[in-house]
């Protein structure tokens, strides 16, 4: 149950930080679309009632509790300011919309479910975790807060509702699933000893965002995640978007499977296309049994063995800046005239003196990790002897290299406890049950649309 309880602040402003105008699994709404010709409806014609902006009306009814027009509106207001949105396009904040919709359709189901089992959460929790939130999230005042969502055409109760229904589901999944989910120690054992016998090989840590499909709407589901996969492609967060679109249980930690051996995926399809992914690339979407799967590789590493990347570094830069407007012949004879005068330098202990001499500067730091550096620039380093220095690189503005003038190398991992593991295996099966459980909750719904 530690998946659940550690993540719960970030987990009340997750919706709120989701990826803007995401496509979203299209249900039965967005096929109920026709030609309105055969109503022959006049261009001109005359409201006989009120169109009050200001009435509320519901969109949603669930179970007796209503959702909306203005619950959805704020909620969407709230996602556009999180992402500086200054221009959507009709159908952008129609799918956004109706994403928006179904959310607060599952918080309802879940505050509804805490409450029928006399666990439901009291205003007071919910103002406390708001209240932090303000202060540790967005370090804003509880006024600051409020003007902030008014500002952004949201309100504080907005947010409190997507609060309130995260700590119910919490505690939910607390009292109706953790404690009937056992991990023996025969498992955890063997599962130990497999890990031990595959020391040396390759660990992935994979996000995911999954959509489930029937064969009805396999299309329309197909078409939204490659939509979605368009959208990670031109910058869009991975762990925005499968907050807010995936229907896996992981969707609650942006989508985090965490560290795993590619055979814990359990479908060979899955197992093919991530074992060919680099840190940081995308692939999908990929279709699997039940829906379609995107999966991001957000590391790799060995197993039981230190990644070489934790490793410090004492470096010493050395820059030369080059004066503004200067032509692309000067530019190059600038280059190789810095290139080859590094290449004189013996060591660190000359850097400085060599540097006199070029015109160039030197910036000297002593606790730089490897993956802080550039991606480019990691395998480089790695490569270095001590006094070493790596290729210039730079633009028109000035060019530069890091030398390498001593590396602290990460310890020997000894790999997950019996105690990491067991807990790793006991969130894994809560996150399955978990997805079960909501689904069966809005299998039992009662809901009205508007």
């Amino acid at each position: 149950m530690r998946k659940f309880a550690k993540n719960l602040g970030w987990l009340a402003v997750a919706g709120v930080l989701a990826g803007l105008a995401a496509p979203a699994v299209q249900g039965q709404e967005e096929g109920e679309t026709s030609s309105a010709d055969a109503f022959n409806i006049p261009e001109d014609i005359t409201l006989l009632t009120d169109n009050n902006p200001n009435k509320r009306r519901a969109t949603a009814i669930v179970n007796g509790t209503i959702i909306t027009r203005t619950d959805v509106d704020q909620r969407v207001a709230l996602v556009l300011a999180a992402n500086d949105a200054t221009e959507v396009s009709d159908e952008e904040l129609r799918r956004l919309r109706l994403q928006v919709l179904r959310n607060l359709i599952d918080e309802t189901l879940q505050v509804q479910e805490a409450e029928a089992l006399e666990i439901g959460v009291t205003d007071e929790e919910v103002e406390d975790t708001y209240n932090r939130l303000a202060a540790d999230r967005f370090r804003r005042s509880l006024d600051q807060m409020d003007q902030y969502l008014r500002a952004a055409g949201s309100s504080s109760a907005s947010l409190k509702r997507q609060i309130k229904g995260e700590l119910a589901w919490d505690r939910l999944l607390r009292r109706n699933i953790a404690p009937f989910v056992n991990v023996s120690e025969e498992e955890v054992n063997e599962l130990y000893e497999r890990l031990q016998a595959s020391r040396g090989t390759a660990e992935y840590r994979l996000g995911e965002i999954y959509l489930s499909a029937s064969p009805t709407t396999r299309e329309a589901v197909s078409e939204n995640a490659r939509r979605i996969v368009e959208q990670l492609r031109n910058g869009g967060s991975f762990v925005a978007y499968a907050r807010q679109f995936s229907e896996a249980s992981t969707a609650a930690v942006g989508g985090d499977l965490g560290w795993i051996r590619l055979e814990q995926l359990q479908n060979p399809q899955l197992e093919a296309v991530a074992k060919e992914l680099q840190p940081g690339q995308l692939v999908g979407p990929v279709e699997i049994s039940g829906g379609f799967s995107i999966l991001y590789l957000i590391d790799k590493r060995q197993i039981g063995m230190a990644d070489p990347r934790d490793a410090v570094l004492s470096l010493k830069q050395i820059a030369l800046d080059f004066p503004a407007g200067i032509s692309e012949e000067d530019f190059r004879t600038r280059a190789s005239a810095f290139a080859e005068g590094v290449t004189k330098i013996r060591g660190c202990g000359e850097a400085e003196s060599v540097a006199a001499q070029l015109g160039a500067q030197v910036v000297a730091n002593d606790q730089v990790p490897v993956k802080s550096l550039p991606e480019q620039l990691q395998p480089i380093m790695l490569d270095l002897s001590i006094g070493q220095a790596t290729p210039p690189y730079g633009d028109q503005t000035g060019v530069r290299v890091l030398m390498l003038c001593g590396r602290d190398d990460p310890e020997t991992v000894a790999g997950p406890d019996a105690e990491t593991l067991m807990a790793q295996m006991e969130d894994d099966r809560i996150n399955k049950r978990a997805q079960r459980y909501l689904r069966d909750l809005r299998r039992d719904a009662v809901i009205e649309y508007n």
